[in-house]
């Protein structure tokens, strides 16, 4: 089955650092999901007085989301262990042996969970309130089960079908790898509630039956998942939520928009349902989904400052190919790079090669990402290309300071895919909106 990392860490590199790198059959370096070692906590379980329903118009309505923040010393002391660690074992890999994404809906995503946003949702009749993370790499809805008594869902709000006039049971299962976290449940057919304004009849959703360690408190304080891909990215065939919303003329506009702050001085952030922010109506930049699965495009460069060098790794010869007009768009748009704008990742991750010269650009350390602090006033912005349009990151978005321990480091970690994820460092410096019905994304500086 198609493999997800939405949820999950990447599964770590089998040999330490420095030590050979052992491949598989297709010498591609072999991974192993052991459980990610760190301290992160992401808030209390119930937050129900925070919860502020808003309404605009008929079809249109915003969810607010609550930040977590996991980004204490230790943890991020266990994330540039893990980043030294992964730039050591891919220095010994060749290029060719980097796997290079044939489409969207096989590729391997990932999150650390430094950062979540999550929002609410009510399941049944009467609903039953459920914390979810409203995740853009991902198409279903699942979230703890009754009759599940794994430590991750007996910990969490869990769905109770008795209680509910309007369930409907079917006879398919779910399972989902997420890397290091794995949930698998019975699909069914449910009334869920969007924001107390919108209501989804017969929507699909998994009630999970088994969920291990990685969904378990006080690493996961959210119950379930909310994905807002395609209805082609699902597991088990359902139709997506997003799909069902347009299909079913629920929105004023086939859209929704992501607005995330940093920190709580602004708010956490929201998610716009059936409308947008017009103030970022004249800066958005449209650029074209790939494929029909998650929220992905075409990635052509990453250029430092006003310099001519395209980072990128082998983006020359792509591009290079393209001018020459031996490659058609066709063939061009699968030959480069793909970048998913992914609302459950808390990095940037990228192929290893790209990275290292990203940090020996500014001056980083290329396995751990540390950074002297004193050179940030220096930096110059990142700038992607992304659908043929230049998206610019600032050094305050692509680098940390942690105040606690005065170490400054990269947003960014080193995967053996050339499927770029744009998480969360990227999508708080850039509002985003995803036109569902046309498949396009636009995107607008924050400031």
């Amino acid at each position: 089955m198609k493999v997800l990392s939405i949820l999950g860490a990447l599964a770590m590199l089998r040999t330490a650092a420095g030590a050979a790198v052992q491949t598989d059959e297709d010498g591609m370096p072999k991974l192993d999901p052991v459980v990610e070692q760190d301290s992160t906590v992401y808030g209390q379980a119930d937050a129900k007085n925070h919860v502020v329903f808003a309404k605009d118009m008929h079809g249109s309505f915003k969810i607010p989301l609550f930040l977590k923040n996991g980004l204490d010393p230790e943890s991020k002391r266990a994330q540039r262990l893990e980043r030294t660690r992964r730039m050591k074992s891919f220095a010994q890999i060749q290029p060719s042996q980097v796997q290079m994404a044939a489409d969207v809906s096989t590729a391997s995503l990932t999150n650390v969970k430094d950062y979540y946003y999550y929002g609410y949702i009510g399941i049944g009749s009467p609903p039953q309130k459920f914390s979810v993370v409203f995740d853009t790499g991902s198409s279903n809805i699942w979230v703890p089960g009754q009759e599940c008594h794994s430590s991750a869902c007996t910990e969490h709000r869990r769905f109770d079908q008795r209680s509910s006039a309007t369930y409907h049971a079917t006879e398919k299962k779910i399972q989902i790898q997420y890397g290091t976290g794995f949930i698998a449940g019975n699909i069914a057919r449910e009334t869920v509630q969007v924001a107390g304004s919108v209501v989804l009849q017969n929507q699909s959703f998994a009630a999970t039956s088994t969920e291990d360690r990685t969904f378990e408190l006080p690493r996961s304080q959210f119950d379930g998942l909310f994905g807002l891909g395609f209805t082609g990215g699902s597991e088990g065939g359902v139709r997506a939520p997003v799909d069902t919303m347009v299909q079913e003329n629920l929105l004023k506009e086939p859209l929704f928009g992501v607005k995330l702050f940093k920190g709580t001085d602004k708010g956490n952030g929201e998610i716009t349902f059936g409308s947008y922010d017009r103030s970022f109506g004249n800066k958005l930049s449209w650029i074209d989904v790939y494929g029909d699965f998650f929220w992905a495009t075409t990635m052509e460069g990453i250029f430092y400052g006003d310099e001519p060098t395209n980072l990128l790794y082998g983006a020359d010869k792509v591009n290079s190919a393209n001018a020459s007009g031996a490659l058609t768009p066709a063939d061009a748009a699968r030959a480069s790079r793909k970048a998913l704008l992914d609302t459950g990742s808390s990095l940037l991750y990228g192929d290893p090669f790209t990275l290292a010269a990203m940090s020996n650009r500014i001056g980083a350390n290329a396995l751990s990402g540390e950074i002297p602090c004193s050179a940030l006033s220096s930096l110059k912005s990142f700038h992607f290309i992304l659908g043929g349009k230049r998206f610019s990151m600032k050094p305050k978005d692509y680098i940390y300071h942690d105040d606690a321990t005065g170490i400054c480091e990269v947003q960014w970690m080193p995967v053996n895919e050339y499927l770029w994820i744009l998480g969360i460092p990227f999508l708080q410096s850039h509002y985003s909106v995803y036109n569902i019905k046309e498949h396009k994304m636009g995107l607008a500086p924050m400031s």
